[in-house]
């Protein structure tokens, strides 16, 4: 997936291994009992079609002309000349740099904002996104984990948290991480996505389809459900 660093806060929205990794043996305790997510789902199937995309459009799927997002970085760094003491323009910056390739300096930026901040929830998140898609999986859970502790009630967090587990094959703590994030925005098509990756990375071919089509049932456009059943049918 490729990842992609954005405020989340209302008024920012745009259209734009310090350790080692463990793998875990897989249990019976993390074999999820895949009916269970699926009540949830249906329990769950409320919520508009808008409430999906929030993550995948905005850091996992989009699409940005080369002329933009350089003027996109020229204003970040306007903004920040501006307000030197302002966290928000330092994670504006940040995503400024990630979508022009330079992680590295997207990493300084948030890190610079949690400087100023220690309880700002999107240095951290946006932070973890990038650690994510550089597969420093067990930064990406810690700065999840510090997301939640400052937000408990955005589900952000804990879908951050789900993506970093499963990349780790902890699949028990990532179905966990997901429903929480279920609870809090039922329906959201980017959660439904994860957890059925979930099931495909444990090779439950059948729930993982189910569980896509579940997602296309909010959006049939939702490109990321949409390649996963493209991938299913290919094992």
């Amino acid at each position: 997936m490729e990842a992609q660093e954005q405020p989340l806060s209302q008024e920012q929205e745009t259209r734009t291994k310090q350790e080692p990794e463990k793998k875990k043996k897989k249990s019976k305790n993390e074999k999820f009992k895949w009916w269970q997510t699926l009540l949830l789902l249906t329990l769950t199937l409320v919520i508009s079609v808008g409430a999906g995309y929030y993550v995948s459009s905005k850091y996992l799927w989009s699409s940005y002309d080369k002329d933009q997002l350089k003027l996109q970085l020229e204003s970040a760094k306007d903004t920040v000349d501006q307000k030197p003491n302002d966290p928000k323009s330092y994670v504006s910056l940040g995503y400024a740099y990630f979508l022009n390739g330079d992680n590295d300096e997207a990493i300084k930026q948030y890190k610079t904002a949690i400087d100023l901040d220690k309880n700002y929830f999107d240095a951290y998140f946006n932070l973890g996104l990038v650690y994510n898609k550089e597969n420093r999986l067990n930064d990406s859970v810690k700065m999840a984990q510090k997301a939640t502790e400052i937000s408990p009630k955005d589900y952000k967090g804990f879908l951050l948290k789900g993506m970093s587990y499963r990349k780790l094959k902890m699949y028990s703590d990532s179905i966990e991480a997901l429903n929480e994030a279920n609870k809090l925005m039922p329906g959201n098509t980017d959660i439904l996505y994860e957890i059925g990756r979930v099931a495909e990375d444990q090779g439950d071919k059948k729930n993982a389809e189910e569980i896509y089509k579940d997602a296309l049932n909010y959006d049939p456009m939702y490109k990321p459900a949409l390649v996963g059943l493209k991938r299913i049918g290919k094992k």
